[in-house]
Parts: C-alpha cells; structure tokens; sequence
C-alpha cells in the first residue's frame, strides 16, 4: 500500500494583484491525514487576497536589512519588454512572454521600477535566465534582475480550481519559452540571454510549477490511489477539498492526452519528466504537488533545489506538501529554509519578499553564475543566525 500524503495545505494563489488564496485548516506535523476548512472561508480569502498593482515598486522601495545583503539592489537597472509566439506543437497556443533583464539606466529612477524596453547593458552579458509565471516575476525580477540575471516570464499563468490539465499546460507554456527566448530572443537583447545556464523559481502555484521542472516524475497510480481513499481518510477530508484534488482523477486519460504520448510514455509506472537539460537548479517557493508525484516521483529530481516554506502556512500546509516534499527529493543537493511563524500571506510582506529575494539571489547566483562566495548565504551557517528561520525542516521550539 502506498503511504497516505494528506493534503489539507491547498496551494493555489500567487496573484498580482497577486494571490488569491485558497485557505485550509491547519494539522500538526504528525498527523499524517488532511483536515479542512469550509469552501466559504477560501472563499472570502480568495475575495480579500489582493495586492497593489504597484508590487514592482514596493519590492524596490522596501529592501531588507544589512542581515540580508543581497536583499539590496545590484549594479544594473531593470528593463522589460514583451513578445508573443505561438506553439505549433500544442494547436498554436498563444504564449505571452515578458523579459527583463539588466538595462542601462541611473539608480536614481529604480524607484520607479522596471522600464519597458530601456535600452541593454550588456557589460555582463550573457546573463543567466530565470523562468517563471509573470505574478511569480513581477515581485521578484526587480530584485534578482539587478544582480545579473536575464528572466522570462509567461504572462497570464495563474491559479486554479480544481486541479486540472493546467498542471501540465503550465510547466510546457515555460518550457515553451526557454526555447523561444534561447532560439529568437527578443529584438534588442540578442546575445544578453545564457538559456544554457536556466533556473526556474515560484511561489504558490508557480512553486508547482518550478517543482514540475525539476525532474520531478507523475505518479498515476500513486495519485490516483490518493484520490481513492479521500473519502475514508481521518481526519476526514472535506468534499470541497477531495473535488479540489481529485476531480480530474475521474477523467484522468483527458489529462493524460494533454501530457501527450512523449510525457506519459513509461516502463515504471511514472511519466517523464517535464523538464529541459538547461534547467540547471529550481526554487519551488510554498510549493505543492505532493499527490501528484508521490515519493517514487519526487525521489526522481536530480538538480539542485532549494524550498521556501512557511511553518505556519495553512494554505500549501507545510508539513503536508514542502515538508514532505524536502524529505522525499532525491538529488543529494536540496536545502530547505524554513521562515519560523509565517503563512502563505508572508509573500504580503515586504520584508519577507526581499529575504526570499536575498535566497533566490545567493542560491542562483551560487549555481547559475558560479559564484561560490554566494553560497555562504543560503548556508546553514547564515540561517542558524536569524531566530525566525530554521534550516531544512523545523523540529519546533
């Protein structure tokens, strides 16, 4: 018998306007079986989950302490531009792309964040991509984007409810655009983009999304079991959460057919991997995805991985999905930086949004520019100093 991964913790918003969050009831870390709130409560979450358009601007007017240096701006201002593709292999999808990447401009005018299409510094090119979904971008590139980095970004990706083909159309939609901006970047910024040198990074449901890239395999049998036994687990499951979940386990070969015969094709039972050589390390930030993939799917990702999680998170439970996650990661170079009495909201939270943007910086900058004096700041070392974050999964007071 597979083991149960209760999943009371729903991971679904990270909106700009920027989450609309899916709440859940909590559960202590031994308890291994979901418990859940009722779906008026989510709710009313997802109807005053909503942040000021202007998230650019507040992550570059609140920057972190001198505790977390690389929570200050680096030496490049920040430039955006934007472009569309169609891909042929999916019907000609429609893919929205945003690029940011370093731009000339003075330091003064960062305060007024990122400028559309301001002209390329290209004094440190190539610079290594990032990927994600826009919302996940548009609160972290104007960080990351000043120490180095390019990143793409796909526009419109967001939350959903229940689970559904989503789920794969959104890690491809990325994958999708590693290849666009490799293979045509946009006008004005060939040969600023290092595609063979790619991170992917999110949080909320684009935290699925860099996990689903990290070469993390579907379990279908695992998952379809998860959604088998809902019914009688204990605590018991609500119904709006087992419809959340497993809706599309009724109908699971339509989620099959849009994975597609390359993905699904198996000789073990798992799917391959959703995922591109050139990403070479993932930042899944509140991520979920743990029915999905089970431990034989997550024992599968081989890159370096670094999770953010909140202890305190009843949205994505910590325990039940960046916990558990963490612990059945196979590559042997995985941290977990636990920020001690946060929820999922934390992402509200300027000064926690530049200490993420401080790990992001120090853990792609260690792996992506090779900066080896970088990784004395996602280090145990540096966590032990700081009473409200713990490193790898927190063992409580």
């Amino acid at each position: 018998m597979k083991p149960t991964v209760a999943a009371e913790g729903v991971c679904v918003v990270l909106a700009l306007a920027m989450l609309a969050l899916v709440a859940c009831g909590s559960a202590p870390p031994q308890t291994s079986q979901p418990s859940a709130i009722p779906p008026e409560t989510a709710a009313a979450a997802r109807a005053t989950a909503t942040l000021p358009q202007a998230a650019a601007t507040v992550a570059r007017s609140t920057q972190g302490s001198a505790s977390f240096p690389l929570s200050e701006p680096g030496t490049y201002h920040v430039g955006m531009r934007s472009v569309v593709s169609e891909d042929p292999s999916r019907d000609h999808r429609s893919i929205a792309i945003t690029v940011w990447y370093p731009a000339l401009g003075s330091q003064e005018s960062t305060g007024r964040g990122p400028t559309r299409d301001a002209p390329l510094d290209l004094s440190g090119a190539p610079y290594p991509l990032l990927l994600s979904s826009t919302k996940a971008a548009s609160i972290f590139a104007p960080f990351l984007v000043t120490h180095g980095f390019t990143w793409a970004s796909v526009d419109k990706l967001d939350y959903y409810i229940p689970w559904n083909t989503q789920l794969v159309m959104q890690p491809l939609d990325i994958l999708f655009a590693l290849d666009q901006v490799a293979s045509s970047p946009p006008v004005g910024l060939e040969g600023a983009i290092d595609a063979e040198h790619a991170g992917a990074i999110g949080y909320s449901f684009d935290g699925y999304n860099a996990l689903a890239l990290s070469g993390a395999r579907v379990d279908p049998e695992f998952y379809l079991e998860q959604c088998a036994n809902a019914p009688s687990m204990e605590p018991a499951l609500g119904s709006f959460w087992i419809d959340y979940y497993c809706r599309m386990s009724g109908n699971w070969a339509q989620f099959a057919d849009v994975a597609g015969a390359v993905i699904t094709a198996s000789d073990d039972g798992l799917w391959q991997p959703i995922t591109d050589a050139r990403i070479r390390a993932v930042m899944p930030m509140a991520p979920e995805g743990a029915w999905l993939f089970g431990d034989r799917g997550l024992a599968a990702v081989d890159r370096p991985t670094l999770i953010i999680g909140a202890t305190e998170d009843v949205d994505c439970d910590y325990w039940r999905e960046a916990a558990y996650i963490f612990d059945h990661l196979g590559t042997p170079d995985k941290s977990l930086i636990s920020f001690i009495g946060r929820g999922h909201m934390m992402v509200f939270e300027p000064d926690m949004v530049a200490r993420m943007a401080h790990f992001a910086t120090a853990f792609f900058g260690h792996h992506l520019q090779g900066r080896q004096d970088f990784e004395q700041y996602f280090s145990d070392e540096f966590v032990a100093r700081h009473d409200d974050l713990a490193w790898g999964v927190y063992a409580g007071d």
